[in-house]
C-alpha cells in the first residue's frame, strides 16, 4: 500500500500574504518605489544645486553693483570719516536701495584685519526692509565667525580671486540658512582695500525643494496605485493557471491518484507555465504507474524475505549448532561457527561421528553468494556426508563427491574443501584439501603455525580429478583451525586485506583457550580490523582439540 507522504511544507493559501501575486506585486512596488527614490535623490540634489547656483549667481551680481558706488582708494577716508560725512551717508543710501532692491537681507562692506584675519571691521552696513535683523554699526569690531569666512577673507587679500562664497546651512546659525557672496574692493594698485558681502536668506530656495518634494510624493503615490492597479490585474491574468496548476498539485497530494480531466486540457499556454502543466500530467501519470510498481514490488519482496528467512532456518538446520557437541565424549572437544554475509550463505561445515572411534570433519567454500550458493552448498554437504558413510578415505571421499556434482553442474558452480577423518583412539588425522584454505595446527607445548598441505582441484571444477591423503599425528593437547576465506580475507575501509599472519597471531595470543573461545578470539580480532566495513563473504571457522583417551588403571 502506497503511504501518502508527509513531509510537504503547508502553505497557507487563504492568507493573502502568502499568495504569489501578492509577493510579485510587493516585489514590482519595491522596485519602482526604490527606482523612484534614487531618482528623486538625484533630482533633488540636481534641484538643490541649480537653485544654490541661481542664488549664488544673483548674489554676486547684487555685489558687483554695489561695489561700483564706492572707490577702493578712499576705504581708509570711510573709515576715517567716522560715518557722518555726506560722502559717507550718500553711499550707505546707495546700499541700502540695492539690499532693498534685490531683496538680500545684508550687504555691508568690512575689513579684515590681515595678521590673522581673526577679526573684522564694518565699515558699511544695511539690511533689508522685510527682514528684521540688527545692523553693525558703524566701525563694529568683532571676531570672524568661523574658518571658512577666514579661508575666504584670506584667499581675497592675498590671491587673485575675483570672488567666494559662503553657505550657512547647517550647525550653529546666527540668523536662518543663508548664503554670502564676497567679492574684493581693489584699489588701482589692485590690492584688496576691502569686501563687498550680500547675504542672501535661503528660505526662498527651502521653499521651492520642499514644493519639489511634494510634487514628487504625489507624483510617486499616484504612479504605484497605478503600477498596482495594473500589476494586479496583470498577474492574476498570467498567474491564473499556475494557480489552477497548485491546486492539482495539492489535490494529487492528497488523493494519490491522478485527475480525471488533464491540466493541458484548460490551461493552453504555449510559454513555460504549458510546458510545467503537461510536465504535472506526465508525472502524476508516472507517480501513479510507480505506485502500482511498488504495491507489488513491496508483496513481491516480502515473499522473498518470507521464502529467503526460511531457507536461513534450512541452512542453519543443515549445520550442527549445539554445543557442546559430543557431551559424552572426553578424547576431544570441537567448536564451529558460520555468519553469512547475505541471508544464507555459501559455507559450510560438518561433523558427526562415523562409528566409536572415527570424526568426521568437513568445512567447505562454494563460489557465488545467497540462494545458488546455498542451494549448492546444501546438495555438496549431502554428497560429502553419505559419501563418507561408506567408509571411503578423504581423497576417495572427494574423487566420488566430484565425479557426482560435476556430472550435473550445468551452472558451473564449484566447492573448496578440506575434509579430515580423526581416528580418536589414536590422535591420527588423514585429511585431504580440495583447493581450500590450509588449517593452522597447533601441536601440544608449540603455538599455531600454518599446515601448508597439499591442494588439490576445487570439487565441480573438472571431473576425473585425483586428490590425496595425508596424515597428521595430533597429540593430547594439540589443535587444529581450519576456516574458510571470508577469515584472511576480510578488508578493511582502506580495502587492505586481514591476512593469515594476522590471524594466526590472533590464534596464538591465548593458546590454552578452548575451541570455543578460540573462535570467539579470532572473530574479535577480525572485527576489530574489519571496524564498520561492509562483510562482503561469509565468515565459518572450525577448531577441533585433541584430548587423547585415558587409560584404564590395572586393578590391584
Amino acid at each position: 500500500m502506497f503511504c501518502q507522504y508527509t513531509g510537504v511544507v503547508s502553505i497557507d493559501m487563504k492568507n493573502p500574504f502568502n499568495s504569489i501575486s501578492f509577493k510579485s506585486i510587493f516585489g514590482i512596488e519595491l522596485l519602482l518605489l526604490t527606482f523612484f527614490l534614487v531618482v528623486s535623490a538625484i533630482g533633488y540634489q540636481g534641484f538643490t544645486d541649480a537653485l544654490l547656483d541661481q542664488y549664488s549667481e544673483d548674489a554676486f551680481r547684487t555685489a558687483k553693483v554695489a561695489a561700483l558706488n564706492l572707490d577702493a582708494d578712499r576705504m581708509d577716508a570711510y573709515q576715517e570719516s567716522g560715518g557722518t560725512t555726506e560722502e559717507y551717508r550718500n553711499i550707505l543710501k546707495t546700499l541700502d536701495r540695492v539690499c532693498n532692491a534685490s531683496s538680500s537681507t545684508f550687504v555691508y562692506v568690512i575689513r579684515p584685519d590681515q595678521t590673522d584675519y581673526e577679526h573684522i571691521t564694518f565699515i558699511f552696513s544695511t539690511v533689508g526692509w522685510q527682514y528684521h535683523y540688527d545692523l553693525y554699526p558703524f566701525g563694529y569690531y568683532r571676531e570672524t565667525t568661523n574658518d571658512d569666512y577666514r579661508d575666504k577673507y584670506r584667499l581675497l587679500y592675498e590671491t587673485d580671486a575675483s570672488q567666494e562664497l559662503v553657505v550657512r546651512d547647517r550647525g550653529y546659525i546666527e540668523t536662518d540658512p543663508h548664503i554670502t557672496a564676497m567679492v574684493p574692493l581693489r584699489g588701482s594698485d589692485r590690492q584688496t582695500k576691502g569686501i563687498m558681502c550680500v547675504q542672501r536668506q535661503m528660505t526662498g530656495m527651502t521653499d521651492a525643494r520642499h514644493d519639489y518634494v511634494n510634487r514628487v510624493a504625489i507624483a510617486l503615490a499616484v504612479l504605484a496605485l497605478l503600477a498596482f492597479l495594473v500589476a494586479g490585474v496583470y498577474l492574476n491574468h498570467l498567474l491564473m493557471p499556475i494557480k489552477k496548476i497548485t491546486k492539482e498539485a495539492d489535490r494529487f497530494a492528497e488523493e494519490n491518484k491522478a485527475a480525471e480531466t488533464k491540466l493541458t486540457e484548460t490551461i493552453h499556454n504555449k510559454d513555460e507555465i504549458g510546458i510545467l502543466a503537461a510536465s504535472i500530467d506526465r508525472m502524476e501519470d508516472q507517480i501513479t504507474s510507480y505506485v502500482q510498481d511498488i504495491t507489488r514490488i513491496t508483496g513481491e519482496q516480502e515473499r522473498i524475505r518470507t521464502e529467503l528467512s526460511l531457507a536461513e532456518r534450512i541452512q542453519a538446520d543443515m549445520l550442527p549448532s549445539h554445543f557442546p557437541a559430543f557431551p559424552d565424549r572426553s578424547e576431544f572437544d570441537i567448536y564451529a561457527s558460520m555468519q553469512p554475509a547475505r541471508e544464507v550463505g555459501g559455507d559450510f561445515y560438518d561433523f558427526f561421528l562415523i562409528d566409536e572411534d572415527h570424526l568426521y570433519l568437513v568445512i567447505a567454500d562454494v563460489s557465488g553468494k545467497g540462494v545458488p550458493a546455498a542451494l549448492f552448498m546444501m546438495v555438496s554437504q549431502v554428497i560429502l556426508a553419505n559419501t563418507t558413510m561408506t567408509g571411503a578415505s578423504p581423497a576417495a571421499v572427494l574423487e566420488s563427491t566430484n565425479s557426482a556434482i560435476c556430472s550435473h553442474n550445468k551452472e558451473e558452480l564449484f566447492v573448496t574443501v578440506w575434509l579430515g577423518i580423526l581416528e580418536i583412539s589414536t590422535g591420527k588425522l588423514t585429511a585431504a584439501n580440495a583447493g581450500h584454505e590450509y588449517p593452522v595446527l597447533m601441536k601440544k607445548g608449540s603455538s599455531f603455525e600454518l599446515f601448508k598441505d597439499k591442494h588439490g582441484f576445487v570439487i565441480g571444477g573438472m571431473d576425473g580429478v585425483k586428490y590425496k591423503d595425508y596424515e597428521i599425528m595430533l597429540e593430547p593437547g594439540s589443535k587444529i583451525f581450519v576456516y574458510t576465506d571470508g577469515v584472511p580475507e576480510a578488508t578493511d575501509k582502506n580495502e587492505k586485506m586481514f591476512g593469515t599472519d594476522r590471524l594466526v597471531e590472533a590464534l596464538n595470543e591465548d593458546k590454552e583457550a578452548s575451541p570455543e573461545q578460540v573462535l570467539a578470539n579470532v572473530k574479535k580480532a577480525v572485527d576489530l580490523f574489519v571496524d564498520e566495513a561492509e562483510q562482503f563473504d561469509d565468515l565459518t571457522m572450525l577448531c577441533l582439540e585433541y584430548k587423547g583417551c585415558q587409560k584404564e588403571e590395572d586393578p590391584v
